[in-house]
């Protein structure tokens, strides 16, 4: 994985069945620049058929890729939720946002939470809030106030940012 002499473009998602947050982010000689960011809402309950909130997910975030283009992108891995249910239904979440960025043509990279917060806050068990204050210290977005299903997608893209950067220097 070399590290790119231009600018490179890439896409941060946060899977969840009622929630998936999405940012692009892109970097030109180490500087961070926020492209667009967002979270897909489905509804929830008994109203929404779960295959439907899937397939509004689907679609939503490949529209998204298709608008944005992003070189790469980097999606947070499933992390062990109260009950069996609540997994599966993350779990199905976070592949139709992986089919959805396959269909696109877009690699994707997974990271754990913990690495994603030890990476932006020195610490595997920040807190979403500290979390959500180093994503707009980084990107300079010091005035934003995003969801932070929106913070989290743009950690997890920062993150994959400086992953590769210290992919290119031991490469050194």
């Amino acid at each position: 994985m070399q590290q790119p002499r231009h600018p490179l473009t890439v896409i941060g998602i946060d899977p969840g069945s009622q929630r998936t947050g999405w940012g692009i982010i892109r970097e030109a000689s180490g500087v961070l620049t926020l492209v667009n960011c967002g979270v897909i809402r489905t509804a929830s309950g008994g109203n929404a058929a779960f295959s439907a909130r899937l397939a509004r997910i689907f679609s939503e975030l490949a529209a998204i890729l298709r608008r944005h283009a992003p070189a790469e992108a980097a999606i947070e891995q499933v992390f062990t939720a109260q009950n069996a249910t609540s997994a599966l239904k993350l779990g199905q979440a976070r592949g139709v946002a992986v089919a959805a960025c396959a269909a696109c043509g877009v690699p994707v990279s997974d990271y754990a939470p913990t690495l994603v917060k030890k990476a932006l806050v020195g610490t595997g068990r920040a807190e979403k809030e500290q979390v959500a204050f180093m994503v707009r210290r980084l990107l300079n977005a010091r005035g934003e106030d995003w969801a932070l299903d929106t913070s989290d997608a743009l950690a997890v893209g920062i993150c994959h940012l400086t992953m590769r950067r210290f992919a290119a220097l031991a490469e050194r």
